[in-house]
């Protein structure tokens, strides 16, 4: 059994921005695959799937960023899902628009929702996609992270649904040095 979790804030005040772009390539890569989520457990919602004879969770927690790691546990522990099979999917400032990054472990990188995945399973070794949403000097980083997507970065995280949803598929069934591989690059 495999997890993929979106990460983000729930609610309609939190939509499009930057901290959400977990949720907004899992919503997208559902749409593409027309799956729906259509369960609610642990402060999560989600959905679940036998994509090539295994079971499949996609969850979008509802709790907020920083207590992501206490709803992703539940799951974990609840479904007996092995932390090597979860997949966080989830925005990174390092990284500038248009590039993501694929690592099987590692620490937090000050992220908070990492970070509180990382305290609730008491491990770095959960695999995550990062995307980027590269970083501003000029503001506050919550104020930067909680800020709206502007049309220039949505048209270019829209150019990147495919190959993401492409990563996301071979998450399902491919081994993951081979995945890193296969995507991790410098530059688009």
């Amino acid at each position: 059994m495999k997890l993929i979790v979106g990460l983000c804030n729930p609610g309609k005040c939190y939509e499009n921005t930057r901290h959400n772009i977990g949720f907004f390539f899992l919503d997208k890569y559902l749409e593409k695959r027309k799956l729906y989520i259509n369960k609610s457990k642990f402060d999560g919602i989600y959905c679940d799937y036998i994509v090539n004879g295994e079971k499949v969770i996609f969850l979008k927690p509802q709790s907020y960023m920083n207590l992501s790691g206490v709803v992703v546990k539940k799951f974990v522990d609840y479904f007996k899902i092995p932390i090597n099979d979860v997949l966080i999917v989830s925005d990174d400032i390092a990284l500038t628009v248009g590039d993501y990054r694929l690592r099987a472990t590692g620490s937090s990188g000050g992220h908070n929702g990492l970070k509180n995945i990382e305290n609730n399973s008491l491990t770095q070794n959960f695999k995550r996609l990062r995307i980027g949403i590269s970083n501003c000097d000029k503001k506050d980083m919550k104020d930067y992270v909680l800020g709206k997507i502007s049309d220039e970065d949505f048209d270019i995280y829209l150019s990147m649904v495919e190959t993401i949803s492409n990563v996301i598929d071979d998450f399902l069934c491919v081994d993951f040095d081979k995945i890193m591989c296969k995507y991790n690059r410098k530059k688009r």
